[in-house]
This record gives C-alpha cells, structure tokens and sequence, in this order.
C-alpha cells in the first residue's frame, strides 16, 4: 500500500454527491450484452455519461459503436410512468436507470424489442430506424420469437403476441385481478432469481408460459405516510410460513392450443427457472423446504413430465443462475455439491476440478459451456468448457467478470482494481493459442503491470493470453476517493477482509476509530480485488477518520457448500462471530486501531448485524447504524427465509435465535436504524416495530424515515445526505462514548 497516494479532502468531500448522481458509479456502464451467432456484433445498453440516467440501445461492429436507440428521440427523456408490473420487475431487479432498461432479441439479433414508458419498439439492427408497434395496452416483457416474426409481451397481466405490423393476439387472458400469465412471482423474481414467466419454442410457434394466482397470498399495504391523500398499495407477499402463489404452467400456440403442464406441484411447488431448446421444453422445479430440486422434461404435445435429474441436500439445495441447462447433444449442464466444492457437470460427469467453485452457468453453445467460477474467493472467473479440451479460464487479471459468447466471441465484463472494464474477446475456439506474455486488467484494457496483471496458477495454463481484445468504453464517473484496501486473512477461520485506513494517517502517528462495514449475508462478497462502488464508500469512510474493516465470514458465497451452510438454522450466531474475530484479529495486528471506540454500519443484512453487534456485544461495539435490518425473520418472504431457518411453525427456535425482536431490552448503545417507508422487500415494518419495543425497553435510540424510498433508495440528494448523515451519527456517538468515558 502507496503511504503516499494522499485522497485529496476536496474530493472526498465530493464524493458523496458523486456517488449518489452516478447511481453508485453505474451510469455509463456497458451491460445487457446480446452477441449475433456468428460472433460479429455486440448489443448492448449504456447511457452517454456517467451522470446521465437514460439507458441508451447500442451496436459494436467491426472495431465501432453504433447507436441503434435513444429514448430521447422517441419518447423524450425516457422517464414517462411505467406499468406497475414494471416497476416491480425494476425493483427487484435493483434498476436504477430509465430508457431502455432491458431488452430481447430474435435467434439472429437481427429485431429488438423493448418497451418505453410501457410503449412497444422495435428495431432492426441492420441500420434501421427504431419503431413503435400497435400493442393492446401498457406493455411489459417484449421478447421476439426466434425468427423474428412476432413479439410476445404481458399487458395488463394478460400474454400477447404481436407481429411487428400491429397483428396483436391475445393468448392467454388474466381470469382476475389475482391472476398474471408470463410474469414472475414475487419469491422467484427476489430469492430465485428468474425475472421472466415466459419462453418461446424454437419454432417461433409455441411458448411455454407460467400463470400465476396470488390469491393464496396475503397481502401487504405500502403506503406513503408523506402523501396522506394517496391510496396504499396492496402487494401480494408471501412471509415465512404462510401460503405462496399458486404456479403452473402452460404450452400455448398461436393457433390458440392450450395445453397444461403436470407435475407433482404439491410437493414441488416452486417453479426455479424453465426452458424450450432443440429437445423440448424442460424445467426445475423445487420443494417447499428447498432440500429437492427437480429437472423434468415436457412432452410437448401432452404436457406430461419426466425426471431427468434430481438433486437433494440436507440443508438447502443451492440454486445456481443457468442451470439447468442442455447442450446440442442433450446432455444436462448441472451443479454437483460434493465435500466442499461445487462441481460443473455436464452429461452427468464433473468438468472441474476440485476447490474451483462453480458460480454460474452463462451459456450453452453446442457443446461449450461458458461459466463463472472462483479458485480463489476474492475473484470471479469467465470459464469455459468444451468437450475433449482442458477447462480454459478466458478472463485473466484479478476482479470479478461474467460475460456472454456466441460464435467464437465473449463479451467479459469485470470489475476489476481499477474498476468497471468490458472487452469483446475473438477467437475463443479451442486451440487458441495461450502465449502471450504482456500484462494487464482482465479484459486487456488499460497498462496495469506486474502481478496485478498475472493470471495466477490457472492463468499459466488455461488463460486466453494471445487472444485479442476489444475495449467497449465505459463512460462511467473515475470515483474522487481512490480505494485503497489491505486485504486480510484473519482468525482461526482464516476470514478474508479488507482494511481501509485514511490515505493520509502514518502509521504509529495516533489511534483510529475502528468502523466495521458489512454485509456478511448470503448471495454477496464485499470482499475482493476489484473497485465495487462498496469500496468506494469504505474508503470515504476511512477519510472521515475511520479505520474501516470489511470482513465476509461464513454463510457468504464463493467459498464452498460448507462454509455456506454453516448458517442453517441460525443465520446470526455465527455470521456475528466472525465479525468479532475479525475485529480482534485485525485489533491484535495493527495498533492504531483503537478497540475502545469501534462502531458498526450496515444495510439490510448488514444493518441486520449491526444492531445485532451492540445489543448482543456492548462490550465490543459501541455504535451502529442499521440500514433496512430485517428485526423479524418471521416478516421475509417465504423462499429467502425458509431457505435457511425452515418452517417456522416446525423449526420457531430458529427464528427466535436470528431475530432482534424480543431483545430489545439489550441495547446499551447508541443505534440509528434507517428505513424507506415503500420498502416492499424488507418492509419498514420491521424497523417500526423494533423501535417500538425499544421504546417500550426505555431503550433511548434514533430512527431516520425515508417517505417514498424503497429497500434501494433511488433520490440522489438522499442518498447523498445518508452518507453525511451516518458519518455525524457514528462521529458523535463514538466522541460521547470518549467525553463520558
């Protein structure tokens, strides 16, 4: 670490504005990437600056960008009100941008679909003009057939198909107000992952499509206490224990044939993901208390199912993105949880090695498979496999990338130290020859050197070294504080961490407030070599006076089914104990942290544990701010919760031990608890009526009401004043805590 490299105090005082105009340094960023079959061209969405919030539809070709749609020159800024099926599938999948926000393509990524304002386009990627097309109503969803012919998309809870003339057919019409066709639930779109409820045949004549009734669902009403003359929203959401929506399946035609899919949904009632390949559609489905998973495949003609795999864990069945998954021959493309690595088979045979941990599946071309996976928990690798070849690792310097290939071609996309890069890969057959030897970041961008630049053991053998690289440019905002993490193996568990310390501390010079900043949940890693906009924020901290320690203990990702699972049936236990070994270890190291003033910040699982860390560790912690903390397991939603503590009605023991309800009598310290009042995922409830035990307790604490914030608070000076906010809160309590001794 550079003693000398000195953050500026005029951009860090900056930095909070930045971070919150940028949208967390997203703006500006290259994603949503589609390739053509033959590998030439790239699609893709980007907004011209890294301040400017209207995604933008684009084209790379033969070494240049093209613009191939802009919302301002259709329907103005692109900010008209959306459908509210719209706007859910946006919050859930965090969207934090306008315009075109997403978007499908034909078999040929010749025709894109996308939807404005819940307007329908459409626009060929051969230099067309962009189009609108005639829709019955608000639309949701637009995807192309394979062939281009026609765009499917959900209107008003109803499943449509139109050809891009304006010859619109309803297939399949919402029998009420509770009913949906070609939408994802709440629970499969939140905890599952899967945004879509619809997927075309390859003949571009059928679809497979999943209904949904809400009806067994108990609502919830989000209300906007700053607008009392606004009706609440009632939202259908399924808390722990209680019924789910009902999900089935349907084989439509556009003739108008209606066939049902059978399967045992009594006792596999979630719908994880679906599919229609060269061999028929298939899907997976998953029991109520998630140790089964399913792979059945679907006659087409009659709807009846077969089981092609099964998967069982006593704990949990982990649901990995992509899978399941065929290749042209058929063969499965699955996980496999064996001692401590999760394994990549395909045809029911292991493609990798043990302690690489497979991630996600991206693709299937033919026989290739493309996928992430971590050897080393601090980054995320773009693999590939192909049969008769050794495993390639295609992404090569440190960070975390995914990415999407076609035709020879792989678009990565890493963050990486020096932040958000993308780079068309060519020429990714096998055989490609690995013998470069210049260095650089993962995508071949920039002039990085040294190790940094090394792709480590598996890089020697299996890196695409050698194979050009082409930059896609990021127009995303340079952040004003320059992280600068130590990283760490602390304690007996060998935790992996991240100490930011103030860019212009000296060592021995004088003690620091220590500030932990956590997530130390499930399905998230704070901790890595790349420059994720969380780093950013640590390192504004550790300018404000903090010695910022980020740790990832057990029940992260990335690091093995075990070390995953050591969280079931009790999610606090022990994800709180490695936060306070981490501390005491990183205390024991370096001796300008001072444990007598140590404080605590978190959002939504990490807010979950930090007002964990001062009721049940006053001695430890003396401060916290809490951000959207689910006090009351019993509250989320059935697929995320269950997942880890059961039913609560056969296991309320583990609910009791992982929630803040019923201890609030415990608090010795100051505690600010944030909470946005449209919060429809960790609902504002759980902050209200922990703070009204705590009142009850005679427990003194502070509460911050966000009117019209979701669990993703969107208004920039928000987030901006949250910041500065935290910042004076944790300052002051920790100073009291110094006057008072």
């Amino acid at each position: 670490m550079d003693s000398t490299d000195s953050t500026d105090p005029k951009n860090s005082a900056a930095f909070p504005g930045q971070f919150a105009r940028s949208r967390r340094f997203s703006l500006g960023v290259p994603r949503h990437f589609t390739v053509s079959p033959d590998g030439s061209r790239v699609l893709f969405v980007r907004t011209v600056s890294g301040t400017d919030p209207v995604g933008r539809l684009w084209q790379y070709e033969d070494g240049a960008e093209r613009l191939v749609a802009d919302p301002a020159l259709l329907v103005g800024a692109g900010t008209g009100p959306v459908p509210e099926e719209e706007r859910l599938l946006r919050e859930r999948a965090r969207e934090r941008s306008v315009g075109v926000v997403s978007y499908a393509t034909d078999d040929a990524a010749r025709l894109v679909a996308f939807a404005l304002s819940g307007a329908l386009w459409a626009v060929r990627t051969d230099g067309g003009v962009p189009f609108s097309v005639p829709a019955a109503g608000p639309v949701v969803d637009p995807r192309p057939s394979p062939d281009g012919r026609h765009i499917a998309y959900v209107s008003r809870r109803s499943f449509h198909v139109v050809d891009p003339t304006g010859a619109d057919r309803q297939l399949a019409r919402a029998e009420g107000p509770e009913v949906s066709y070609g939408l994802a639930e709440y629970v499969a779109a939140e905890s599952m992952h899967r945004l879509r409820g619809y997927w075309w045949a390859p003949d571009s004549r059928h679809v497979l499509v999943a209904r949904v009734d809400t009806g067994p669902v108990e609502r919830r009403y989000v209300s906007d206490p700053a607008d009392p003359t606004k009706p609440p929203q009632a939202i259908p959401y399924p808390a722990a224990g209680t019924p789910n929506a009902e999900v089935t399946l349907q084989l439509l035609s556009l003739e108008g044939e209606r066939v049902d899919v059978d399967w045992d949904r009594t006792t596999y009632e979630y719908l994880v993901d679906a599919g229609w390949d060269a061999h028929g559609p298939f899907l997976a489905v998953q029991s109520r208390d998630q140790r089964i998973v399913r792979t059945l495949s679907v006659d087409p003609a009659t709807g009846a199912t077969e089981v092609l795999h099964e998967r069982a864990d006593p704990a949990w069945v982990e649901l990995i993105d992509g899978t399941p998954a065929r290749t042209a021959s058929g063969a499965l493309v699955l996980p496999e949880d064996d001692g401590d690595t999760r394994y990549l088979t395909v045809g029911g045979r292991r493609v990798t090695p043990e302690g690489l941990q497979l991630c996600a599946v991206l693709g299937v071309e033919g026989e290739r498979v493309l996928f992430t996976a971590s050897e080393d928990p601090l980054e995320t690798h773009v693999w590939c496999h192909e049969p008769g070849h050794a495993g390639r690792r295609l992404s090569r310097g440190p960070g975390r990338y995914t990415g999407v290939g076609r035709g020879g071609t792989v678009v990565l996309a890493g963050v990486t130290p020096q932040g958000n890069e993308v780079g068309v890969l060519r020429g990714t057959e096998p055989g490609t020859p690995a013998s470069g030897t210049g260095t650089g970041t993962g995508t071949g961008i920039g002039t990085g050197t040294g190790p940094a630049g090394e792709a480590g053991s598996a890089g020697e053998t299996g890196s695409a070294r050698g194979v050009p690289y082409e930059p896609l440019s990021s127009l995303a905002e340079e952040p004003s504080v320059t992280p600068r993490p130590l990283h760490l193996t602390l304690g007996e568990r060998q935790l992996h961490g991240a100490l930011f310390l103030p860019s212009w501390h000296r060592e021995g010079a004088g003690k620091l407030p220590v500030l932990l900043d956590p997530y130390g949940g499930p399905a998230m890693q704070l901790v890595g070599r790349a420059r994720g906009w969380f780093t950013c924020v640590s390192q504004w901290f550790a300018e404000q006076g903090f010695a910022v320690l980020v740790v990832d203990g057990r029940g992260t990702p990335n690091r093995g089914p075990a070390w995953e699972k050591a969280i079931h049936g009790d999610q606090l236990t022990p994800a709180l104990e490695d936060q306070v070994d981490a501390l005491r270890a990183a205390g024991a190291r370096f001796g300008d942290l001072d444990l007598t003033r140590v404080a605590i910040r978190g959002w939504s699982f990490g807010g979950f544990l930090a007002a964990a860390a001062v009721l049940n560790h006053p001695d430890i912690f003396h401060a916290a701010v809490a951000g959207a903390p689910p006090t009351d397991q019993r509250l989320y939603d059935t697929h995320w919760k269950e997942r880890f503590l059961g039913h609560p009605e056969e296991q309320p023991e583990n609910y009791v031990r992982s929630s803040l309800i019923g201890h609030g009598h415990l608090l010795r310290r100051p505690l600010l608890l944030v909470h946005g009042l449209a919060d429809d995922n960790v609902a504002a409830a759980h902050t209200l009526r922990f703070s009204a035990e705590l009142l009850a307790a005679g427990k003194p604490h502070s509460v911050l009401p966000l009117p019209g914030a979701t669990h993703l608070p969107a208004g920039d000076a928000v987030n901006e004043q949250l910041l500065h906010f935290q910042r004076d809160f944790l300052l002051d309590a920790l100073a009291r805590r110094v006057d008072g001794g």
